[in-house]
């Protein structure tokens, strides 16, 4: 089982000081704790302070209401020292400071913890950490190894760095980072190390290979830092004008658009046609889907533009009844009013006739969508579209920068 839980820290103020080579000093945790009953201790969070704030401003939003008990801080005596923090001790701040907040930190007792920093999105360590999961599915869907995986964005200060690498090593939870700050990436290395902390420099390796093939020094400036400039290009104006197109020519409307596209879906219902759209035209493609339903003919302009832009996409009877199933019920179909949409043998019809017209239509490829990513999806019409495009016989897909 994975659970994925996100933390963005973009809204922090600034801290004064810049960061430093290696880990700033931070309040020894043994210092700063008390003795506290074996209640309190379970209603309280394990992690830092700061981490419980911002769970429980998440909580808040949500509308939870939990038990918030008051305790008070003892004084600081010393913060020179930098001490690996102890498993099961915690940072307590009084109730007054937590601003009304109040929630726990998710426990899944027995489950791994993988803990994702980044100084942007989060979008490369995510992506990464879910595409290395999905080699232990084995084991994951059987929860023989339950997995939380947690996003910290828009990390930009050692202080909140430190913070997530102290409940990183309270949790014996891994740390995948991807930080442009060379300061920043070596705290992290740094704080790691010391407190033993498994941990994976995403995007380090590859910025330093890819400055030595250039021959030219990165700028250390994550997305969104002052420093970079993100002019209004033309792929901008571009990706805004398919995304419009795209949401417009949704579900075989304005079939007199069809020629405007880049791409074409066809599919029965519930293939995926719509998420897959509105993926591609994200990236700049304008895209059509035109849905295939028995008794209803496709539109005529459909087979007068470049067929080269048609792809049809199919799925399992299975799979497809279970989607159709789900879909029903969201829209609140009950016995009285239950249709054959979910039905197997219709089902099994549709795909039939689906598949007479595909067969028809010998240049659309056809795409098998059972199990398969929107990404993966996107990644097999996008590359058969390139090939088409360039008359290339080697599968790429290619952009310039």
């Amino acid at each position: 089982m994975i659970s994925s839980s996100t933390i963005s820290l973009s809204n922090f103020p600034p801290k004064s000081t810049p960061p430093t080579a290696g880990p700033t000093p931070v309040p020894d945790p043994k210092q700063t704790n008390h003795r506290t009953t074996e209640s309190d201790r379970r209603k309280l969070n394990k992690g830092s302070s700061q981490l419980l704030r911002w769970s429980r401003a998440r909580a808040i939003r949500s509308g939870v209401k939990l038990d918030r008990p008051v305790v008070q801080r003892p004084p600081v005596q010393n913060t020179e020292a930098v001490d690996p923090p102890v498993a099961g001790e915690s940072l307590y701040y009084s109730s007054e400071e937590e601003d009304g907040c109040v929630a726990e930190m998710e426990d899944a007792s027995g489950a791994k913890h993988i803990y994702m920093v980044s100084d942007g999105t989060g979008w490369t360590a995510e992506h990464s950490v879910n595409a290395a999961l999905g080699q232990f599915e084995h084991c994951l869907v059987d929860r023989g190894c339950p997995v939380n995986t947690h996003l910290f964005s828009g990390i930009d200060d050692v202080e909140q760095l430190m913070e997530i690498i102290k409940q990183a090593a309270r949790e014996n939870a891994m740390l995948i980072y991807t930080l442009a700050d060379e300061n920043m990436a070596a705290s992290a290395r740094h704080a790691c190390k010391r407190w033993s902390v498994p941990s994976t420099d995403l995007l380090s390796p590859i910025t330093e290979a890819i400055a030595l093939h250039l021959g030219v020094s990165p700028s250390g400036l994550p997305r969104g830092a002052p420093g970079r400039k993100f002019p209004l290009t033309e792929d901008y104006f571009k990706r805004i004008d398919a995304i419009d197109f795209t949401i417009k020519q949704d579900d075989g409307a304005l079939p007199q658009n069809l020629h405007k596209a880049d791409i074409v879906l066809a599919g029965v219902s519930r293939t995926g046609k719509t998420p897959l759209s509105i993926y591609l035209a994200q990236k700049g493609f304008k895209v059509a889907n035109v849905p295939i339903v028995m008794g209803v003919a496709l539109p005529k302009t459909l087979f007068k533009i470049d067929q080269e832009k048609i792809f049809a996409l199919t799925i399992n009877p299975v799979v497809l009844q279970t989607i159709r199933r789900a879909r029903a019920k969201t829209l609140g179909f009950t016995e009285q009013t239950r249709t054959n949409y979910a039905e197997m043998d219709h089902v099994r019809e549709e795909l039939d006739f689906a598949c007479k017209i595909f067969a028809q239509n010998p240049t659309w490829p056809v795409i098998e969508v059972t199990g398969k990513a929107i990404e993966e999806t996107a990644v097999t019409v996008l590359r058969h579209y390139q090939d088409r495009k360039n008359r290339c016989s080697m599968p790429r897909i290619s952009k310039r920068y």
